[in-house]
């Protein structure tokens, strides 16, 4: 099934996690939530798994957590429909917990493939588990607004939206990483796949 996966366009993609059995979460789902956005899109937010509206509408990031994010992307200029959104678990883990290793597992080849289809030129990272795919090991806490090459991608760790929402203090933190994000973009659309990834100095310019 994961070689079928690295072999279909997008659409087929999209219909294929639609329909998913490939783990327990999706015994429990009204909608599957494949992820939405332009097929060529500079910039891919991955979050962490829909909840309840998500759930219900098929659709990522349509509760409060994403109308903050619009609200986020539309202080540095951009529109949620110039983005592709998606999260690393399609369906709604139960009672929004968090998502167990066998359902992240299960989620890979078709996050895998979305990343190599739309070759977003910036990757943002909302919460710890979408972060631990490329900054294993880190605290979301102490990482968060940071960025690092991988290949002609540059990755941000950020905070999850919803995190503002349950802790206000994180608000102020969460807008300022943000605010980063045009230089961010600007550097990557300069960055050509073949050059070495940065070392941690050149890191902390992005």
């Amino acid at each position: 099934m994961t070689s079928e996966i690295s072999q279909m366009s997008l659409e087929q993609l999209v219909a294929a996690i639609r329909t998913c059995t490939r783990c327990g979460l999706h015994s429990g789902r009204t909608r599957a939530v494949p992820g939405e956005g332009p097929p060529d899109a500079t910039i891919m937010f991955i979050g962490e798994g829909p909840g309840f509206h998500e759930d219900r509408q098929g659709r990522p990031f349509v509760g409060s957590a994403g109308k903050y994010l619009e609200e986020l992307l539309a202080s540095i200029g951009l529109k949620r429909e110039q983005v592709y959104i998606t999260n690393v678990v399609k369906c709604r883990p139960p009672g929004n917990r968090d998502p167990l290793p066998d359902e992240l597992a299960a989620c890979k080849p078709y996050l895998d493939r979305q990343i190599e289809l739309i070759a977003p030129k910036v990757i943002v990272t909302l919460g710890r588990y979408s972060m631990a795919r490329y900054f294993p090991g880190q605290s979301i806490s102490r990482i968060h607004g940071q960025a690092r090459q991988v290949g002609g991608v540059i990755v941000v760790a950020m905070l999850h939206p919803a995190a503002a929402l349950h802790q206000p203090q994180w608000k102020a933190t969460i807008e300022a990483d943000f605010k980063k994000l045009p230089a961010i973009i600007a550097q990557a659309e300069r960055l050509q796949p073949t050059e070495p990834p940065p070392s941690p100095q050149q890191l902390s310019l992005f």
